[in-house]
């Protein structure tokens, strides 16, 4: 659905001009040239954004604000308000009665659309899951919109390299989906750069290909890519080539902050009593996509920080009344915006203006001789730098807030039973392994794929030059690159776990495990008699319940390998407190005294060589059934086979569904 964008300017050329800036990037414009104008529209129907001039032929715009503010409904409407740059009072004033922005003019319309945007993205709903496709290809653009559509995906639409970064940073968008080709920076290029930014760099990323090379391939996945997929393959390949990247990429705890990406929009706070070097600045500062905020005093400068927030401050040193370095000073004892880089600017040119300048607080020092160009890289570094700091606070806030909730957890789980004490050693072994999978399983994805990738082209393009040490060599990297790949899916999938919300309904558990038979028997080269009790049904979450079942009878899979007459049961008994269900085999078996180890994380019983596996699987399984309230155990002997028991109870009588939470919350 198109957003609806009412553009009140008394002036022609600009409603023009912003009406066709917004047209063409999907909005619905209205544009009118009153106040009147304005209440008439509002009348007739709802509008999505306001964009007010302050200064109108029959109003003040600012009233004509607190007018809509204070009308029913006038609260959800986003209001970006535009005047000229030298009315910081009108600015303050616009803020003050509830302006969500406020863009200076002359303005850049693509600024101006690409903050109306972010204001409609941060009202819509986060579970939405949006995908951007950068593609220089119109006609492939709406094939893919169409089929990501009908999949229920929200699609974001980029041309090139550049205007997907841009856009990434405004809307961060769930995945990618990136051309190889572009003009400009190519798909590869525009990986890397998101992978440099602490905000971005945990997106995935798929990138398509018309190239038949696998080199190409290789160099994508060094950039960083998760998924590769060729043009010509079939939408259905693409489509289900992005739901398991989707299902593998890690996500961010909820609850916290998002850092400010790189590319997002930014805002500039230039301070100087010199009216002709501040629209220098302003021209200059412009032209690389930053709004600027132009302020003649230290009092002004203050007095507007105190109502809206700034990505960099540039100040001038020497100023009339509240001098710079006092201006300085003030705001770096406010909590509120001390954290804000602030550059110090000055015609002064000895080292002590410099040092005057970085002992009030100043984060950098910058004659006003110097190059712009010189100044522009500065204000980039010093964004970065701030960018950096949000990461790494929001890593230790996100720590501590958890580190907080388990002393809370074991404090009051001390008066609780026994099942609860087994529950608070889960969550503090899944906690670890959760912090652990979230910060290095991205990171490794790409060096794996790489090693995996160089390898295989080594067997295949070299296999003539290689002695038959050297292939079985190659060999072993390749399987241990597919065996890390696996563990790290693993580790993700049993992190995923306990931060996902539990969904039950009513499940045909026989259903979903002759599922999962089916799928072993379509790879087999044995025979496995395998029954399956029928109608065997639970309260559950039939996605975890899914991973469950493949755990467990995937397990006595592997272990019946060697077994004559290999058998596999999926059944239910009946005790006085509920159903118990079972997966029941007789292979290899374990030891007894070893069955309190089984459902720790990377615990193995048998010889990795003889029975290969991860080590996660029944870690997974324990975490999920506990999360549904139930409990899970094993019986087993050498040589005998082995039964792995666990109970679903029942949700209250007369729900079809209920939403449990997360313990890891609790």
């Amino acid at each position: 659905m198109n957003h609806t964008v009412l553009i009140v300017d008394d002036s022609l050329t600009v409603r023009m001009d912003l009406a066709d800036a917004f047209k063409a990037a999907g909005f619905r414009p209205l544009p009118c040239a009153t106040a009147a104008e304005a209440r008439d529209m509002l009348s007739r129907g709802s509008v999505d954004v306001i964009i007010l001039d302050v200064l109108l032929p029959d109003a003040n715009g600012v009233d004509l604000l607190n007018e809509i503010r204070s009308a029913p409904g006038g609260s959800a409407v986003s209001v970006v308000m535009l005047s000229s740059e030298a009315d910081i009072k009108d600015r303050i004033r616009g803020l003050r009665t509830g302006a969500d922005e406020y863009v200076g003019k002359p303005y850049d319309a693509r600024y101006l659309v690409a903050k109306v945007e972010e204001l409609i993205q941060a009202r819509r709903s986060a579970d939405a899951t949006t995908i951007l496709v950068i593609d220089d290809s119109l006609t492939f653009r709406e094939v893919l919109r169409d089929a990501f559509q009908s999949a229920g995906y929200v699609v974001l639409e980029a041309a090139t390299g550049e205007e997907g970064l841009r856009l990434a940073g405004t809307r961060r968008p769930t995945a990618i989906v990136v051309d190889g080709v572009l003009p400009g920076i190519d798909g590869a290029t525009v990986i890397r750069h998101l992978r440099l930014d602490a905000a971005l760099r945990d997106v995935p990323c798929l990138l398509l290909t018309a190239s038949e090379g696998k080199h190409a391939e290789l160099r994508a996945l060094e950039a960083g890519a998760d998924a590769f997929v060729r043009k010509e393959e079939d939408l259905d390949v693409i489509l289900a080539r992005l739901a398991a990247m989707l299902r593998r990429s890690p996500t961010r705890p909820q609850g916290v902050d998002e850092t400010k990406s790189l590319r997002g929009l930014k805002k500039i706070l230039a301070v100087d009593d010199s009216l002709t070097y501040l629209h220098g600045l302003n021209d200059a500062l412009q032209d690389e996509g930053y709004d600027v905020i132009l302020a003649r005093s230290g009092e002004e400068a203050l007095e507007l920080l105190a109502v809206q927030t700034v990505d960099c401050i540039l100040l001038d040193l020497l100023m009339p009344g509240l001098s710079g370095q006092e201006t300085c000073e003030r705001i770096k004892t406010a909590p509120t915006v001390r954290d804000i880089p602030l550059i110090m600017l000055t015609a002064l040119e000895d080292r002590e203006a410099m040092i005057q300048g970085l002992s009030a607080g100043a984060d950098d020092y910058i004659s006003k001789s110097s190059e712009l160009q010189v100044l522009k890289a500065r204000v980039r570094a010093q964004i970065r730098r701030k960018q950096f700091e949000d990461e790494n606070r929001r890593i230790r806030e996100e720590l501590l807030r958890k580190e907080l909730e388990a002393g809370e957890a074991r404090a009051a789980r001390e008066l609780a039973d026994t099942k609860m004490v087994l529950i608070d050693e889960l969550e503090r072994k899944n906690k670890e392994l959760e912090a652990f999978s979230y910060s290095v399983s991205h990171d490794l994805r790409a060096p794996l794929r790489a090693i995996d990738g160089f390898s295989r082209i080594v067997l295949q393009d070299f296999a003539g030059t290689l002695d038959p040490k050297g292939q079985e060599y190659l060999q072993r990297v390749c399987a241990a690159a597919k065996r890390m790949g696996e563990l790290i899916d693993d580790l993700l999938e049993l992190s995923r776990v306990g931060r996902t919300e539990l969904r039950r309904t009513r499940v045909n558990l026989s259903d979903v495990a002759r599922h999962v038979i089916d799928d072993f028997q379509k790879q087999a080269d044995r025979q496995v008699d395998v029954a399956i009790q029928e109608e065997l049904m639970a309260d559950a979450d039939s996605r975890l319940m899914q991973i469950a079942l493949e755990n467990l009878l995937g397990n006595s899979w592997k272990f019946t390998r060697n077994t004559v007459g290999a058998r596999i049961e999926f059944g239910r008994d009946q005790n006085g407190h509920g159903p118990i269900y079972f997966v029941r085999d007789n292979g290899a078996g374990f030891d007894m005294t070893y069955a309190e180890k089984l459902f720790g994380p990377f615990q193995r019983l048998h010889s990795d060589v003889e029975f290969p596996g991860t080590g996660i699987g029944l870690a997974t399984v324990y975490r999920i059934v506990e999360r549904h309230g139930g409990r899970v155990w094993a019986e087993g002997a050498v040589g005998r086979g082995a039964t792995f028991y666990f109970t679903i109870p029942s949700v209250r009588r007369g729900s079809r569904s209920s939403t449990v939470p997360n313990l890891s919350s609790m």
